[in-house]
């Protein structure tokens, strides 16, 4: 929460920024309005890092630990393969594993894609942040009396 509200106030004082040039550029406004809208949306994902770390966590901790419960049922399953029960075990035991395991990578995957769409909105923010910046002192160098070339 404190990020967001980080992020806010910093695009109010770019706004404000802009706001002060004696002329305001309606391409410099619609920066202003994207930067804002995209820190919002940065600062949500960045709320999300830690609950889909931990879920990442807690899927692969329960992946190990439904592995070692198969080894140990396919381990007791070779030691009597004719009994029925014990292969029962070991099959559902293998299922849960596979069903387990499948759930990890999908967290994996979650938390890599949250990481890659942080990336991207701090990149798209940066050039935002330049064109604004560009907008700005051409609207500075606009303001000032045009000086004699010599």
């Amino acid at each position: 929460m404190q990020k967001v509200l980080l992020l806010t106030s910093i695009s109010l004082l770019v706004f404000c920024m802009s706001v002060s040039a004696q002329k305001v550029n309606t391409d410099s406004l619609s920066l202003v309005a994207r930067i804002s809208s995209d820190q919002l949306q940065l600062g949500k994902l960045q709320n999300q890092v830690e609950q889909k770390t931990k879920n990442k966590q807690d899927a692969s901790e329960q992946a190990q630990k439904s592995a070692n419960e198969n080894s140990n049922a396919a381990d007791k399953l070779s030691d009597n393969p004719e009994n029925k029960k014990l292969a029962r075990k070991a099959n559902n035991k293998a299922g849960a594993a596979k069903s387990d395991s499948r759930n990890a990578r999908r967290e994996s995957d979650r938390l890599d894609k949250l990481d890659k769409d942080i990336q991207d909105l701090k990149n798209r923010i940066a050039d935002n942040q330049v064109k604004l910046n560009k907008h700005i002192q051409n609207g500075a160098n606009r303001a000032t009396p045009d000086t004699p070339q010599y």
